[in-house]
Order: C-alpha cells, then structure tokens, then sequence
C-alpha cells in the first residue's frame, strides 16, 4: 500500500478549529483507508493476499458494508472464507482443537484495516512534534486549537520526547495543557447548567438551555475521544 494512502498534511487537520484535531486526524486516515480499500486495492494483488490472510474486524466490516460497493466486498469476502476454510479445516487433520481455536483467534481480532490505519496513525503523531518543532506557523495553528479530548491529551504528553523536540518541548506540552485543561472547564459549566434545567429546585435562572443542551454528548467526547450523535 502506497504511504500517501495513510497520511495526509497535518496542516488540513489542523486548519479546521472544530473539536479535537486528533479525533479528525484519526478519522480522516480510517476514511481514506476504507475508500482505498473499496475502489482500487481490491484488484491489488499483495493487498488481496493480506486480506485474504487476515480479514476484517466487526467495526470495519459493518462500515464497508454500509456504503455503496457490496461486490467489491463480496469479492474480498470470498477469498477471505476460501483461505480461512484452507488454513483452518482442509489441512492439518492431526492439529489440535485448541490450536484450531487459536487460529481461529487470531484472525477473528486481526483487521487489515485497523493495521493500516495504526500505521498511518503512528506516524501522523510524529510529524505533528517534528512540525511544531520546526515550523511557526504549526505551532499558531496548533496552540489556537479549541479543544483535545482527554485520551488524545494523554497519548500526546506521553509520546512527547526532550531529544526530538529540544527547542519547543516546554510550549508543546504547557499549551497542550491549557488549552485541555480550559475545555474541560468549559464542558464542567456546561454539564452542571444542564443538570440545573432539570433541578426544580433551582430559582437563580443561570442556567442556559441554548449553551449546555449538547454538553452530555460534548463531555463523552471529550472523556472518550471521536463524536457522539
């Protein structure tokens, strides 16, 4: 698979202040992986191999075969079967059940599209230190975000290293920092004034409905990552 498959310029992530730039990022590569894998990579035949080896995960899977292109995922599909069918229950008669339950393991919790969106993943995460190192105007896109959830927060302070980013580690990690810290203030007002609309009890008419009607699904999106609908 081509690299230009997995990664795209941080700089379109990053351009759109809406929500975590992380969660975007993330979804971003798993839509370019899904539509590579539903037009042009099905006739690829080292990608065939691989998905026939591997196959797909329950999410993966439910998502293909919601969008348009069902043969192209038949056709995978079949293949898929067909080895499974060779490598698990035509050959080896004299292996054991728990072996046979192994492998069956293996493949039911392997996805090839998980892998490649990982992959991609990965990577994207260390431009975003390399690009704030060296570059100025990252740096202003990347310090005027409104928000980042709470486990892209901790997978960005995690994988922040001295040695790769020397000159700007301190502001990386001091803005990544408020610029959570000032979201999770912000989504703490808006789940109490929506818990105050629903206590008849309260009578200092603080509470905004038009401010705080989304703050549940803000504040399992901003403690879980992605969007809730």
């Amino acid at each position: 698979m081509r690299e230009d498959i997995c990664t795209i310029p941080i700089s379109e992530v990053f351009e759109i202040n809406d929500g975590c730039p992380i969660c975007r990022m993330y979804e971003t590569v798993n839509e370019r992986i899904i539509s590579y894998i539903m037009s042009d990579a099905m006739m690829e035949p080292d990608v065939r191999i691989e998905t026939n080896k591997v196959g797909f995960c329950k999410e993966h899977l439910e998502e293909m075969y919601s969008r348009r292109g069902r043969l192209q995922l038949a056709l995978m599909l079949e293949t898929h079967i067909k080895q499974l069918n060779k490598d698990v229950f035509q050959r080896n008669f004299l292996i054991s059940n728990n072996k046979k339950a192994e492998k069956i393991k293996r493949v039911s919790y392997a996805c090839f599209i998980c892998d490649k969106v990982e992959w991609g993943f990965s990577r994207m995460i260390d431009t975003i230190y390399r690009t704030y190192e060296n570059e100025w105007d990252f740096r202003n896109m990347f310090n005027s975000q409104p928000m980042f959830c709470l486990p892209h927060y901790e997978m960005l302070m995690a994988g922040v290293d001295k040695k790769q980013m020397r000159n700007h580690y301190k502001d990386f990690a001091d803005n990544l920092t408020r610029i959570t810290s000032a979201h999770m203030d912000k989504i703490s007002a808006e789940i109490s004034s929506y818990c105050a609309n629903y206590n008849y009890c309260n009578t200092s008419g603080e509470a905004n409905w038009d401010e705080c009607k989304k703050a549940v699904e803000k504040s399992i999106a901003f403690l879980s990552g992605g969007k809730v609908e």
